[in-house]
């Protein structure tokens, strides 16, 4: 049995690395040397709308070659999306950062849970509006 690399696959792990980077680059700046330097609720709304504006560009992006069955390959999609986040977390904030397990999935852990939900979502619709085209 061969797996064969697809376009799908191709870009459903560009996105998934895309969807953690690009967040966490744009948090950059908002760190110094002593920490947040905005107001934490500011920082964490930023982060959601710069997070969502970033899955819902990936979701179009990621989607243009899918032709049928949007729901399976969105429920897939959006698993990879969030194991890959939390695995990237993981590693940098936990690992490398030292953010404590318990505060990760408190504080940012569980908001990635919006990642399937935004995914699923579109691969529903999609397919709902495949079927009222086809009368099916």
């Amino acid at each position: 049995m061969s797996f064969t690399f697809d376009t799908i696959w191709r870009r459903r792990l560009i996105g998934a690395f895309l969807t953690w980077l690009i967040p966490f680059v744009c948090a950059i700046p908002f760190y110094g040397k002593d920490g947040l330097l905005i107001d934490q609720q500011l920082f964490k709304s930023l982060m959601i709308v710069v997070g969502s504006i970033t899955a819902a560009i990936l979701i179009i992006w990621c989607f243009r070659p899918v032709e049928k069955n949007y729901t399976r390959e969105a429920v897939v999609t959006g698993m990879v999306w969030l194991l890959a986040n939390w695995v990237l977390d993981l590693i940098v904030l936990v690992g490398l950062l030292g953010m404590t397990l318990p505060d990760y999935a408190a504080q940012i852990g569980l908001r990635y849970l919006v990642i399937p939900a935004m995914v699923i979502a579109a691969g529903v619709v999609a397919d709902e509006a495949g079927k009222t085209r086809t009368g099916k």
